[in-house]
């Protein structure tokens, strides 16, 4: 108790920086902005349930619910989510074709990621659209290209060995948990660069509960009577004091005298048009600075615990993966994570909303709908990948999946920025986990719904044995 109130107390408070948590947490609306009314009868067919019901549907039970639209209304089908806003979903590889190839000024991902905005604020990559998106895009690519990728990987490497070496003889284990533990480390470390031991002491608690916040408190961010209240009032409070800590990070590090030469992701922003050019403001950089936080811990978090959960599972595969470890032979670990990717996706749509009419799979769609390739079902299609409910890495050796059957990155202009710092980071940590452990797993274990991710319910749970 001693230790978490000295670093409680530790936590900056700069008044400025409460204010603009203040603010956006007032501004942004979760919904986005009211659209015009949609006749229900333009739409594809869907169900006739409550707005409130298919709302809970797709948040909660979207791993049987949507599989069964699917098979009840066909190839493009219509769910109506809260506050009356449609979503129309599509499945096959020409309808997603048609969606990332579409006017990024018409096909708007900013607004339909919306229920992020109170937390990821305006300027995140993922709520931004037009010119805002091209120019936040073009300032972070940087800290994400080949060059960078490489530089990174040695501190990955170093994370994930020193969190394996923690690690027990005969232990039974969350993969979930420890896959959680060790992203957590590698972003802050890598987006960050922070290694002082008191300052990730305070970072970890705050980011890890942003990322287990429940649906229901992510559905309440935008009704301010609810933030006075128990887990709303909680969630932010963890907000202001994350915003806190991650102000007080890049005010020091725009005066630290080596900010030329560290290579983290801060780092390499703050240089970002740095000589009179297009520098991204404080509040931008925080922005962007969360957005990479949450979307790069928790997915690759549960990937990763997919992938050692499938390998327990088959002594065979395993025994391939350890020798593909031993030799580095990163394809077939790659392929290992891709496979767990598609088997178990953690996002389950690409999501878009339409600024104007527009014709998708023969559809004729108003303003004002959301639109997207449905992730669940593209991945689980037996057309585009046989056998779909098997685990089979070789999958994706030697070639890759059909254009737009395999999209947990999405496509088209807003593909993932950090797509190749995911599967690097993937790769990495399967190496050094088979490097010293081999696996087995103990029971079987189905998705649940985390936020707006999926993740193990039971955490798959796994047996680490030392080789």
């Amino acid at each position: 108790m001693t230790l978490v109130r000295d670093l409680s107390e530790e936590l900056p408070h700069d008044a400025a920086t409460a204010a603009l948590t203040h603010q956006r947490l007032r501004r942004m609306r979760m919904f986005g902005t009211p659209g015009p009314e949609i006749d229900r009868d333009s739409l594809p067919p869907g169900p006739r349930w409550p707005a409130l019901v298919q709302s809970v549907a797709l948040l909660r039970f979207r791993h049987r619910f949507v599989p069964w639209a699917h098979r009840r209304y066909g190839d493009a089908f219509t769910v109506r989510l809260l506050p009356g806003r449609p979503l129309v979903l599509f499945t096959r590889p020409e309808h997603a074709r048609e969606i990332f190839a579409a006017d990024p000024a018409t096909f708007q991902a900013g607004k339909a990621n919306a229920i992020l905005g109170p937390m990821m604020g305006e300027h995140s990559l993922l709520l931004q659209d037009g010119e805002e998106h091209r120019r936040a895009r073009t300032l972070l690519m940087p800290a994400f290209n080949g060059h960078a990728l490489r530089e990174y990987g040695a501190l990955v490497t170093e994370v994930a060995r020193d969190d394996v070496a923690s690690w027990h003889d005969g232990e039974e284990l969350r993969a979930l948990d420890r896959m959680n533990r060790l992203t957590l480390e590698v972003i802050l470390r890598v987006v960050f660069g922070v290694a002082d031991e008191r300052r990730l002491a305070l970072l970890r608690p705050r980011v890890r509960k942003v990322v287990d916040v429940s649906p229901a408190v992510l559905f309440g961010w935008s009704v301010p009577r609810l933030r006075r209240l128990g887990p709303w009032r909680d969630a932010q409070r963890n907000a202001e004091e994350l915003d806190q800590l991650i102000h007080a990070e890049i005010r020091e590090r725009r005066a630290a005298p080596d900010l030329a030469t560290r290579t983290d992701v801060l780092s390499r922003l703050l240089r970002q048009g740095g000589d009179g050019g297009d520098a991204l403001s404080d509040e931008e950089l925080r922005d962007q600075l969360v957005t990479l936080l949450l979307a790069g811990h928790e997915t690759t978090a549960a990937a990763l615990a997919w992938a050692l959960y499938e390998l327990g599972r088959d002594e065979a595969l395993l025994a391939r993966t350890v020798a593909a470890a031993d030799a580095g032979d990163d394809a077939w670990l790659e392929a290992v994570l891709k496979e767990s990717m598609r088997l178990h996706p953690v996002i389950p749509m690409v999501a878009r909303t339409l600024t104007a009419p527009a014709t998708i799979g023969g559809f004729d769609l108003p303003a004002g709908v959301t639109v997207g390739p449905s992730i669940l079902l593209a991945h689980a299609s037996a057309t585009h990948h046989p056998a779909p409910g098997e685990f089979r890495p070789e999958r994706f050796v030697g070639g890759s999946p059909a254009p737009n059957t395999w999209i947990p990155f999405g496509g088209g202009v807003r593909r993932c920025i950090g797509a190749g710092f995911s599967l690097m980071e993937g790769v990495v940590v399967l190496r050094e986990v088979l490097a010293a452990y081999t696996v087995e797993t103990l029971a079987d274990d189905h998705p649940k719904v985390r936020n707006i991710t999926s993740v193990p319910r039971d955490g798959a749970r796994i047996r680490v044995t030392a080789r």
